[in-house]
């Protein structure tokens, strides 16, 4: 049976996309060292990164918008990620595991959420790094245009510098407004 496993990255950072993965793995061709990417360091994330796209079956990455996550919610918007990630699959899987405790709507194939599921399935492993991995590109590629924000360190998570830099420059177009921080730093809340 043909299974893709599928995550996201990037629901809690204030700013950009949340983007999406599905990977259908090839049992005669394993790779070794998946785990959740959270799991890895960023060296070994970007070798499985190329490894994954070379090894699997077939794989695809997906996102939503900062307006889609304003427009949807986030957990919404990480849904609609994913079930563009799974249909952008060139292969069709015959069953699909979901990182997390909810399925996609709208999927054509029989689907499972499995809670931990990029620690304990490979398929959703090899999904949540190429989702990480994207998403951390597209940080680097936004701290090219705002230096000042320090995306490349922080990845758009809430952290004291991302604060700090909100507070000194403001908020850019990237940033999710439906998000409280920068809700406040716009006087909405």
């Amino acid at each position: 049976m043909l299974v893709a496993g599928v995550d996201e990255a990037g629901r809690g950072p204030l700013v950009g996309s949340v983007v999406a993965a599905a990977v259908i793995l090839d049992p005669n061709n394993p790779i070794q060292g998946l785990n959740d990417s959270k799991k890895l360091t960023e060296k070994k994330r970007e070798k499985l990164f190329i490894e994954i796209q070379e090894k699997a079956i077939a794989w695809a990455i997906a996102e939503a918008t900062h307006q889609e996550i304003d427009e949807l919610n986030i957990l919404q918007a990480s849904l609609l990620a994913m079930r563009r990630a799974v249909e952008a699959l060139k292969t069709r899987p015959e069953h699909v595991l979901v990182d997390g405790n909810k399925v996609p709507k709208g999927l054509s194939m029989s689907c499972d959420a499995v809670v931990g599921g990029d620690a304990l399935h490979a398929e959703i492993s090899a999904a949540s790094i190429l989702a990480k991995v994207t998403r951390d590109h597209e940080m680097v590629e936004l701290d090219k245009l705002y230096p000042q924000f320090g995306f490349a360190k922080h990845k758009g998570y809430p952290t004291k510098a991302h604060f700090d830099a909100i507070a000194e420059h403001g908020v850019i177009d990237q940033h999710r407004r439906s998000y409280s921080p920068v809700k406040k730093a716009l006087g909405l809340e």
